[in-house]
C-alpha cells in the first residue's frame, strides 16, 4: 500500500543544509562599476580608482593585449577579496572602475592623446586615489605618465619598472610604440633618466645598443639574475628607497613579460628565464607598501595567446590583488 506523503511532515534529506549568514566578498562584488555609482564628486574618498586602455596597435610585435581589459574584469569572479598570504581584506579598500579609455580604430596618435586627457582627468578629479591603469601594450605608460605629470607639473615623477626589457628604443626609428615608453618619457622632459629603476631583465633580449642607452641616459637597471643573489624584494626594496629620497611621486609600470613563459605563455614577447609568479607578487605587494608609489599599470598581456585555463589573465589579476594587498596594509 502507497503511503500518502502529502500531509506527512517530512525531515530534509541527509544531503541538504541550510546556507549559514557568512558573506565572503568576491572581486566582482567589490570594484564598483562608474555606471552604478550613484554620485561622484572630487572629495569622495575613493582608495582606488581603475581604468582600462584597450591599445595594441602600437605594439611591435603582433598582440591582442587591447583585450585584456575586459578579460581582467570578467576574471573577477574567480577571486575573494581576502588575501590569505598577508590576512588583510581588500574588502576594507573602495575601489571604482571608470571604465575604458576610447581608443580609435586606426589613429594612434589620437588614441595616446586619450590616454593622456584620461589619466590627467583622473589624476585631477581623484588626487587622493591611487589610480590604476589596465592595458594595453607598453605604449600606454608614457601617455599615462605625461598625464600624471600635466596635473603634477610641480611633481618629480619616478619609475619602477618590472620588464624584460629596456624600452629604450629609438623614437626616430620606432616612434610610440612598447619599445619606446622609457625613452620617450626621458626625451619629452616628463621624468629624468636618473629616475627611473627597472628590475627583471634577463637572458638574450637586450641589444648591447639598448645598454649604451641605458648608461647614457642614467637608467639604473639591476638584472634578474643580480635581483635574486640579493633577494627579488630586497632589490625592489632599496630601488624604492632611493626613488623615495628624490621624487615626489613614483609609478609602477608592471610589463607581463617579466614573468617567465612557464608562468606567463600570454604574453606577446614571452621568454625563457624570467620571474616566477611568486616572484613578482611578492615585489608589487612591496611596492604597494611605499608611501610615495601613487599610480601603477599592468602592460603587455594578449588573452587571445593564453592557455584556455588563462593562467596569465589570472596572474594579471593576481599582480593587481597584490600590489593593492600592500596598499591597503600601508593604510592601516
Amino acid at each position: 500500500m502507497q503511503k500518502d506523503l502529502k500531509n506527512s511532515p517530512l525531515s530534509p534529506p541527509s544531503f541538504v543544509w541550510t546556507k549559514g549568514n557568512v558573506k565572503e566578498g568576491k572581486m566582482n562584488e567589490w570594484i564598483i562599476p562608474i555606471q552604478e555609482a550613484v554620485e561622484i564628486e572630487p572629495e569622495e574618498e575613493w582608495d582606488v580608482v581603475m581604468f582600462g586602455i584597450p591599445l595594441s596597435r602600437s605594439s611591435i610585435s603582433v598582440s591582442g593585449a587591447s583585450e585584456f581589459p575586459d578579460a581582467f574584469r570578467r576574471g573577477w569572479k574567480g577571486f575573494s577579496t581576502y588575501n590569505l598570504d598577508e590576512e588583510v581584506d581588500l574588502e576594507e579598500l573602495t575601489v571604482l572602475d571608470a571604465g575604458n579609455v576610447d581608443m580609435h580604430f586606426t589613429d594612434i596618435s589620437l588614441s595616446h592623446s586619450n590616454i593622456v586627457q584620461s589619466m590627467e582627468n583622473l589624476t585631477d578629479k581623484f588626487p587622493q586615489s591611487m589610480i590604476t591603469a589596465i592595458g594595453g601594450d607598453h605604449s600606454i605608460t608614457a601617455m599615462v605618465v605625461k598625464g600624471i605629470k600635466n596635473a603634477k607639473k610641480n611633481e618629480t615623477i619616478g619609475i619602477l619598472q618590472l620588464d624584460t626589457h629596456f624600452d629604450l628604443r629609438d623614437l626616430k626609428d620606432h616612434g610610440p610604440t612598447n619599445g619606446t615608453p622609457i625613452r620617450n618619457l626621458i626625451e619629452s622632459g616628463t621624468i629624468e633618466g636618473t629616475n627611473v629603476h627597472n628590475i627583471g631583465l634577463h637572458g638574450f633580449f637586450n641589444g648591447k645598443s639598448l645598454v649604451e642607452s641605458a648608461k647614457v641616459y642614467g637608467v639604473n637597471y639591476t638584472t634578474l639574475s643580480k635581483a635574486r643573489d640579493q633577494g627579488v624584494v630586497n632589490a625592489v626594496k632599496r630601488a624604492l628607497e632611493t626613488l623615495g629620497e628624490n621624487v615626489d611621486h613614483i609609478h609602477l609600470t608592471v610589463d607581463m613579460d617579466v614573468l617567465d613563459i612557464a608562468y606567463a605563455p600570454g604574453v606577446p614577447a614571452s621568454t625563457p628565464g624570467g620571474m616566477t609568479t611568486h616572484e613578482l607578487f611578492q615585489a608589487v605587494f612591496a611596492a604597494g607598501l611605499h608611501e610615495k608609489v601613487k599610480s601603477m599599470d599592468i602592460v603587455c598581456l594578449d588573452p587571445t595567446k593564453d592557455h584556455p585555463a588563462q593562467p596569465t589573465v589570472k596572474a594579471g589579476i593576481h599582480v593587481f590583488l597584490s600590489f593593492l594587498s600592500g596598499f591597503a596594509k600601508r593604510k592601516i
